[in-house]
């Protein structure tokens, strides 16, 4: 006879059967959705402050409270090490304790939203505006639905009204080398042994051949820091072949005024605010070329 189940098995695999992934332990998820209720009430209480600024203030208040939480890698490919089918509807990754750098520029985005919006916050109103933005269409389906470039989340996010490109404006140059980085490292993708993931992730690419994307070259953004706005989202674009960027975070303008970067760094391992310049940590990135630049907005 088989043991009884545990309230935390129970509750993931209610959770695995509606395609959401919850936090590994039950004492996480209460300390995630404490940082939720607490988090949305802060931005509330401090709205009055946010009036006429641009909306990426708020979600960089999100990203100063979330300073110190650890960084973990792969949080989105876990539910495809467990086991789960990435050909089926895939399971929706949420956290508020623990990042890497594209999850902490969403989660900051989802709780300013959350905030912004009326109603009592909810986990299902967090899930949904992350759902928004990490699938292509804001419709999540398998695996190659999920927006894998960051280049074409910032132009998916753009015909959706939930950032605006701004690299053209601040003299950015289109990069137009092919994306094929997927496809030729099919081992380094486990979701990609399954054949039919691996031409929907081919068609996927092939698609983006015509999309522009306009990177700031790293010796142009001294120039134009003046124009970057604290709270607008960053993704560093690298020369490595096949691959548009490496890292993603957010503009942070300190209280000197001076532009920095707020970001969940595999190194350190935990979310921070850079003690260099922008311009400084560009230069220090090795195969960097520039950056991509999007504001965000309400949605």
């Amino acid at each position: 006879m088989n043991a009884p189940l545990t309230r935390r098995e129970l509750l993931r695999n209610a959770a695995l059967a509606a395609g959401l992934l919850i936090p590994l332990s039950l004492e996480a998820e209460e300390t995630d959705r404490a940082r939720l209720a607490a988090w949305t009430s802060r931005l509330r209480r401090e709205l009055p402050a946010f009036r006429a600024r641009p909306f990426g203030r708020q979600a960089v208040r999100v990203g100063e409270l979330a300073v110190g939480s650890p960084y973990e890698a792969f949080m989105l490919e876990a539910y495809i090490k467990a086991g789960g089918n990435p050909a089926s509807k895939e399971q929706l990754a949420l956290s508020l304790t623990r990042f890497d750098c594209v999850t902490l520029v969403e989660s900051c985005l989802a709780v300013a939203r959350v905030a912004n919006r009326s109603g009592t916050p909810s986990w299902d109103k967090f899930a949904h505006e992350i759902e928004r933005m990490r699938y292509r269409g804001g419709k999540r389906e398998g695996y190659a639905s999920r927006l894998h470039y960051f280049s074409e989340w910032i132009s998916d996010g753009e015909k959706r009204g939930l950032v605006h490109d701004i690299g053209a404006e601040l003299g950015g140059v289109n990069d137009t080398r092919p994306l094929r980085f997927m496809t030729e490292h099919r081992t380094s993708y486990p979701a990609l042994a399954d054949d039919r993931v691996f031409r929907e992730i081919g068609e996927m690419e092939r698609s983006l051949d015509d999309h522009p994307r306009y990177v700031v070259p790293a010796a142009r953004i001294p120039e134009v820091v003046d124009r970057i706005e604290s709270g607008d989202v960053l993704a560093f674009a690298t020369e490595i072949p096949g691959i548009d960027v490496s890292h993603a975070a957010f503009a942070y303008r300190d209280a000197a005024g001076v532009l920095r970067v707020l970001h969940a760094p595999l190194s350190g391992g935990a979310v921070e605010v850079t003690r260099s310049t922008l311009p400084e940590y560009v230069s220090a990135i090795r195969k960097a070329t520039g950056i991509l630049v999007a504001r965000p907005l309400a949605g």
